[in-house]
């Protein structure tokens, strides 16, 4: 250990110390730089509590979720060469969502060892989805940085091979309703909205058929037994479709960027 990390850890308490090693300890890891460690779980209410310049984990939370899509990615190309990049897009998005990150964030007790501000804390913010799932973004930017991206990427491995192979399958308990509502709010800043459109049959066995809508543009319908029931398919219908058009339009991008630099590459060689 260099003397630039001696003296960083000598900056944290004793009790911090000895919590963050006993965490590294139970899950196999190895972290040069404790300070950083215990940055990528500094919640900006604690933050704020602080100094007005103390740091937050807002921007390494920035880069591992960089990382995390980028590991999810090439293990899926290596892994399951047979799918088309909608199942890719599919796929990830579900891994990646707020209830995956904070489930796994709680898995391996990440949870307990975020910092937050007093009044996050009496608000139960400790057991916040969006917190957790933040700060194990956070934690994985910090690890990169902290050593290199093949222990970042066994980490993750190890994290969620099983449960990529539930999704493919088909297996996994996945909440379409959930999953469709924080892509929507993540990608376009918008709610998805259920609407019914009809109810038929007898009363001892109704159907009924919601539409769900995004931006009040219709984006799937579908029926069920419950109305509760059509919503769900509706948004596994919209669910598939949203990340498929996402997944077309970051190709477009792509190859526009690809584009507009051969244009400039041959206008300079000119």
């Amino acid at each position: 250990m260099g003397k630039e990390h001696i003296i960083a850890e000598l900056n944290l308490e004793a009790k911090r110390r000895n919590e963050l090693k006993d965490f590294l300890k139970v899950q196999k890891l190895k972290f040069n730089d404790l300070e950083l460690l215990d940055l990528a779980l500094s919640h900006r209410s604690f933050a704020n509590e602080k100094t007005s310049g103390a740091e937050n984990n807002e921007k390494l939370e920035f880069l591992g979720d960089s990382v995390l899509g980028l590991i999810i990615t090439e293990f899926l190309y290596r892994n399951y060469s047979a799918l088309n990049e909608g199942d890719f897009a599919r796929v990830k998005s579900f891994v990646v969502s707020e209830e995956m990150l904070s489930a796994q964030g709680r898995n391996i007790g990440l949870n307990k060892l975020i910092k937050i501000g007093h009044g996050e804390e009496m608000t139960g913010g400790r057991e916040k989805k969006a917190i957790i799932a933040d700060a194990f973004e956070a934690f994985l930017g910090a690890m990169y940085i902290d050593s290199k991206y093949s222990r970042v990427e066994e980490f993750v491995v190890r994290l969620f091979s099983e449960e990529i192979k539930l999704v493919i399958n088909e297996r996994h308990g996945q909440d379409y309703k959930t999953m469709l509502q924080e892509f929507v709010q993540k990608k376009y800043r918008d709610c998805p909205q259920y609407r019914q459109i009809s109810e038929s049959g007898p009363e001892h066995n109704k159907t009924f058929r919601m539409e769900v809508l995004i931006d009040n543009k219709i984006i799937a319908q579908a029926e069920g037994k419950s109305k509760k029931e059509a919503e769900k398919n509706a948004a596994k219908i919209a669910y598939y479709k949203v990340t498929e058009n996402l997944n077309k339009a970051e190709k477009r991008n792509t190859e526009n960027c690809k584009t507009k630099y051969r244009r400039k590459k041959r206008g300079s060689a000119l």
